[in-house]
């Protein structure tokens, strides 16, 4: 038995590096743009649909888990499958036919919601098959998620120069659908108390691990959850931010071109998947908290450098901390699953998960916020024709003070003190009512 778990991570991955090209979709933008040249700024198709699948893939993680955790992974990872293929074949469809309306319904509401789904459903299975090594089996999951993005970069515009837009949508989806079936069948549950060949447990227990799983309704109510939620949301909101204008200050603060800028940012999404997996797996060995330890430090004194570094024209070291940068971006979300299970226990870890990424929805708004108007008000402010170097000084420094208190958050991180309650106990209360 103990072998057939690691085709667990593979179904896992197979799913995740499908809907992990959702962070490549930007490439579609101007393609987009052109068919429908004369759309209000309300309803614009492109930035409009794409929002709103970033927006149901928090919400359908959210909202979904309790039913991901009940049917099942496979189950969960099919439905994730039809709806994300689907709403790429129905947004294909209406990009063809010029109907905005179909291009924001499929690829915005349909695939968004398949994002969400697929996301979750492999999570609190492989956390069942992996106690051992939690860490490494999420972040080799959600490193796909990254490495999804970087393969669809390259892929979505290859196609698009030889078949068009639309074509290229409806290839697309169906492709992803019938590689996220195949990895939905890899996918199941371990049966009932079982545990790795020759493992009985930690020899020297942590006091971060418990025994007892407890409920998603236990769990959102207890401060640990909103400690955990706001640990993501810190960290996706530094990294995300970084990411939203990337290009722009490679350019304002090192002048590079716009090609040399997209080059870097091409490769910060291999440093995103790579950390994905290797900081998860490490914090089998260092444990969850002391992980995200070293993020907040590590990150606060990189953002606080990088003005200096401008500064200097320090071009190799600004790309080794970008680089470390988005290996604790990545290596946040492949570690907040196991941190969750090591907290509230891994029954339902899958849908406590999927309520904690409603933090990457706030942080996806709050991160290019932060960012963009603090430097286009210090843009803004400039004399003509001034140097832009410092424009990025003041966002940095805040997002350094919000990294600070991520810190400080990561520290008050307690076991659970109350006696938890169990897994199914709320619907065996409630059954006892009826």
């Amino acid at each position: 038995m103990s072998e057939h778990r690691w085709r667990i991570p593979v179904g896992a991955v197979l799913v995740h590096i499908c809907i992990g090209s959702v962070y490549a979709w930007s490439t579609f933008n101007r393609p987009i743009q052109q068919l429908f040249p004369d759309s209000p700024w309300w309803f614009s198709p492109p930035y409009t649909t794409f929002t709103t699948a970033l927006v149901l893939l928090g919400l359908s993680a959210a909202f979904g888990g309790p039913w991901v955790e009940r049917r099942g992974p496979r189950v969960a990872a099919t439905a994730a499958a039809l709806f994300f293929g689907t709403g790429l074949l129905i947004g294909g469809f209406g990009l063809a036919q010029s109907q905005s309306f179909l291009v924001f319904l499929g690829m915005g509401i349909i695939g968004g919601i398949g994002c969400g789904l697929g996301y979750i459903s492999p999570v609190s299975t492989l956390v069942k098959w992996f106690p051992d090594r939690r860490g490494m089996a999420t972040g080799m999951a959600i490193m796909g998620f990254g490495g999804g993005a970087f393969l669809a970069g390259y892929l979505n515009v290859y196609f698009m120069d030889r078949i068009g837009v639309a074509n290229t949508v409806m290839a697309l989806g169906a492709t992803y659908m019938v590689i996220m079936l195949a990895g939905a069948r890899l996918l199941r549950r371990p049966p009932p108390g079982w545990k790795p060949e020759g493992w009985s447990g930690p020899v020297k227990k942590s006091a971060m691990i418990t025994d007892v799983s407890v409920s998603r309704n236990h769990a959102i109510q207890t401060p640990q959850f909103y400690l955990l939620w706001g640990i993501l949301f810190i960290n996706v909101t530094a990294g995300i931010g970084i990411l939203a204008q990337a290009s722009p200050m490679m350019q304002d603060m090192f002048n590079r071109t716009a090609a040399q800028a997209a080059l870097v940012v091409s490769i910060i999404s291999l440093f995103n998947a790579g950390g994905r997996f290797m900081w998860a797996s490490g914090s089998d060995y260092i444990g969850r908290r002391n992980t995200y330890l070293v993020f907040f430090v590590t990150q606060f004194i990189l953002f606080l450098l990088i003005p200096g570094l401008a500064s200097s024209s320090n071009w190799l070291l600004f790309q080794v901390a970008l680089f470390i940068i988005f290996t604790m971006y990545g290596g946040g979300f492949a570690t907040i699953p196991a941190f969750l299970a090591d907290i509230f226990g891994p029954e339902n870890v899958g849908a406590i998960h999927g309520a904690l990424l409603t933090s990457w929805s706030a942080a996806a708004v709050a991160g290019p916020v932060i960012i963009t108007e603090l430097s286009n008000r210090a843009r803004a402010a400039l004399p003509e024709g001034a140097d832009r170097i410092h424009i990025y000084d003041t966002p940095l420094q805040v997002l350094a003070g919000l990294l600070a208190v991520g810190f400080v958050l990561t520290l008050i991180v307690r076991p659970l003190r109350q006696s938890p309650v169990p897994a199914g106990a709320d619907m065996r209360a409630r059954e006892a009512r009826t």
